[in-house]
């Protein structure tokens, strides 16, 4: 008798499958994908598995990000079930942005990419400058 274990990495064919489907433009999988790891969606997911966080709270918090873009990327990741806009009826008016269970699953895997990039920033670095030697060297040679 053989037992399937339902948890188990995706077969082969199934990975080939999702990557021949994020090509494309329409896929849903790769619009969320695109909005979770966007410049300033990696930012908010990340801010926010501290705490919750004001409007301008956040956008102190992340930097350089305009106000406009701010709302867009909060919109995006809320129509998309990661982030809960609670509104107080308060004057003057309080927003509070905060993430779902599903936006701290997300922005969990965000984290661990950060991480991860920070733990091999030496690597990524050395392999740029030999990369840039190698075009410098076929460059001049």
């Amino acid at each position: 008798m053989s037992v399937t274990n339902e948890t188990s990495a995706p077969r082969f064919t199934d990975l080939v499958r999702t990557h021949q489907e994020l090509d494309s433009a329409m896929c849903p999988q790769r619009l969320v994908l695109e909005h979770v790891t966007s410049r300033w969606g990696v930012l908010v997911l990340l801010n926010l598995l501290d705490r919750p966080y004001r409007f301008s709270e956040l956008r102190r918090a992340i930097g350089r990000v305009s106000e406009k873009m701010l709302t867009q990327t909060l919109q995006t990741l809320e129509r998309d079930g990661m982030v809960h806009r609670e509104a107080h009826a308060v004057i003057p008016p309080r927003v509070d942005y905060s993430l779902t269970p599903l936006g701290r699953e997300a922005a969990e895997r965000v984290r661990e990419v950060a991480e991860w990039t920070q733990a091999r920033l030496d690597r990524v670095m050395a392999a740029r400058e030999e990369y840039d030697a190698r075009r410098e060297e076929r460059s001049a040679g």
